[in-house]
């Protein structure tokens, strides 16, 4: 992998205050206007020779009796945490000395969730080498854009994808590609060019291969990469997020200090995409390192999750907003059909959620708590989330600061920082941030300032009690199921149908879905494209979710003198026509 990016974030707190300058109801502080957490700080390893795979290891005191790790939900079948991290031994020992796989190389990741997917990422940690994911919707245009942008040297993979990868790049990087489980039924599709390319072991086959102790550990550091997830930034271009072991060594401790005693035996339900930062640093990170169960389902579907809670008596269940909403729709019909006695928390996050949606939930299932967070791909899951039930009935907020975590309220004309209850964009700070995007210096230095802060183009305030509340996006994702669309994608794409001279894409609010992309097109004169061919010729070209849903067209596309294109005004003229 080229040299990474490395960009100062304040891991130490070394723009620390006197805490008599701080409101200790708000947390904000006058003389800096930084708004300081409120939790209970945490302490990063002191050893700065340490990979995550090794530190969540180092739990193992915390797998009661060496209990269950992941469950199967579709099949049933078990791996204990004994099972796992001998699992990730074996696996990490074949990519080495079978595989070449060294220290600062790129190992992709495709696959639904499942119950290996963990044991893939850890494993590739834990040499030191850089895990990257990929949404299985992808197109193989996407993938291999993602391929040769991340310098993929490695890919795991199920037969049922097999055919998504692009096989010339494939070829021409010479990628050995690894399948994830044993089959015996034929690929598919994929072509020859990509047969050649497997390897003879399958991930299970590595799996339960004799540990050989011969293998010598290179040194890995800190501050050395661990992760490159994909997000489509603040700007609308994808781009591969730099995490290092540091950051998600901080993203643990973010969350070690607060787990309460009635929680020690929580069985979670993984609904969330693992190839999605929520779903990564959840179910790769830290159930593993608190010693919880995760039920694993592979594919959604709402009889199939409420089964699962029935069946595996989940306890705490992670969902986007639109699956909520979905449980708040069908409750009457769920509670006849599915034995919920079990479920005690829900977390929602990906997408906002609304206050109104948030107290229809509670009154459907009144025995279920609503936590709720805010984070980003570049926070590495930091931000803020509510912890308690007393937090939980503050509705519309998405909680106080994570620990560690320092924010400011930027007023967007004036760059000067603001008090509580103005609101302005939020700007976070802490040693779960980033270390940049990669091969993209430009991106990186618009997004992250010199002292480490991260600009999240999200209009926000803090209250009194210091907790935060989303006001708007100051930047233009769509957000369709917690997935991002970056319109600028799109719109480039539109502007090579032959007719087409301009192109804008907006959001528009849907209560299934939280936003779907609309288009506003200015034909050529004389050109007689339809609504019909826009969308056909889209969905060809991209992931499912990245469809545009609706097409209006216009004589002209409103733009500020310098060109930006003003989709507040298309988003005013699409409410009005719904």
């Amino acid at each position: 992998m080229a040299e990474l990016l490395s960009n100062c974030t304040s891991d130490d707190h070394r723009h620390r205050r006197t805490t008599d300058d701080i409101d200790t109801r708000s947390g904000f502080c006058q003389s800096n206007s930084t708004f300081y957490s409120k939790r209970k700080p945490f302490s990063l390893p002191p050893n700065q020779a340490l990979d995550v795979t090794t530190f969540i290891s180092s739990h193992r005191h915390r797998h009661q009796n060496n209990g269950v790790a992941f469950i199967d939900a579709s099949t049933g079948r078990r791996l204990s945490f004994t099972q796992v991290w001998n699992a990730v031994e074996s696996v990490a020992t074949c990519l080495s000395m079978d595989m070449g796989i060294r220290k600062g190389h790129v190992v992709l990741i495709l696959s639904p969730n499942s119950i290996f997917f963990p044991v893939v990422c850890l494993s590739v940690m834990s040499l030191g080498a850089v895990i990257t994911t990929a949404n299985p919707l992808n197109t193989a245009g996407e993938l291999a854009r993602q391929i040769t942008d991340s310098e993929t040297a490695l890919i795991f993979t199920i037969p049922e994808l097999l055919h998504k990868l692009p096989a010339q790049h494939v070829d021409r990087g010479n990628i050995p590609i690894v399948l994830m489980q044993n089959t015996d039924i034929a690929h598919g599709d994929a072509p020859r060019i990509l047969m050649r390319h497997v390897h003879a072991n399958t991930l299970e086959e590595m799996m339960k291969m004799e540990q050989r102790h011969v293998r010598v550990k290179e040194r890995v550091m800190q501050d050395d990469p661990a992760a490159l997830l994909y997000s489509s930034g603040t700007t609308g271009v994808s781009k591969g997020v730099v995490s290092s072991h540091r950051n998600l060594l901080a993203l643990i401790g973010n969350v070690e200090g607060r787990v309460r005693m009635e929680e020690e035996n929580q069985i979670y339900m993984a609904t969330i995409p693992m190839f999605h930062t929520f779903g990564f640093t959840k179910y790769v990170l830290m159930l593993l390192a608190n010693g919880f169960t995760a039920v694993v389902l592979s594919r959604y579907g709402m009889d199939e999750v409420l089964s699962a809670v029935e069946k595996f008596n989940i306890t705490y269940l992670p969902l986007v907003p639109p699956i909520l909403v979905d449980m708040v729709n069908g409750s009457d019909l769920i509670k006849k059909k599915y034995d919920l006695k079990s479920l005690r928390y829900v977390l929602s996050g990906g997408a906002p959620l609304s206050k109104e949606v948030m107290r229809a939930f509670r009154d459907k299932y009144p025995q279920v708590n609503v936590l709720v967070g805010y984070a980003l791909t570049e926070s590495n899951g930091a931000g803020a989330s509510t912890d308690s039930l007393e937090e939980c009935r503050r509705f519309g907020s998405v909680g106080m600061l994570t620990p560690n975590t320092e924010a400011k309220i930027v007023d967007t004309q004036t760059g000067e920082g603001l008090p509580v209850n103005w609101p302005g964009e939020l700007w976070l700070r802490g040693p779960s941030i980033m270390q940049g995007y990669y091969k993209k210096k430009e991106a990186t230095e618009s997004t992250l300032t010199s002292d480490g802060w991260l600009k999240t183009g999200d209009l926000c305030y803090i209250d009194d009690d210091g907790f935060l509340f989303i006001v708007d996006r100051l930047k233009e994702l769509i957000k369709y199921k917690g997935f991002q669309v970056a319109p600028a994608e799109l719109e480039a794409l539109l502007t090579t149908i032959p007719g087409i001279t301009e192109a804008a894409v907006i959001p528009v609010p849907d209560d299934k879905v939280g936003q779907y992309p609309m288009a506003f097109i200015v034909r050529k004169s004389g050109s007689s494209v339809t609504e019909t061919q826009v969308m056909d010729f889209v969905a060809k070209q991209v992931a499912p979710y990245k469809k545009i849903r609706r097409v209006a067209f216009v004589a002209s596309v409103p733009k500020t003198p310098s060109g930006k294109i003003l989709r507040r005004e298309l988003i005013k003229l699409a409410s009005s026509n719904l």
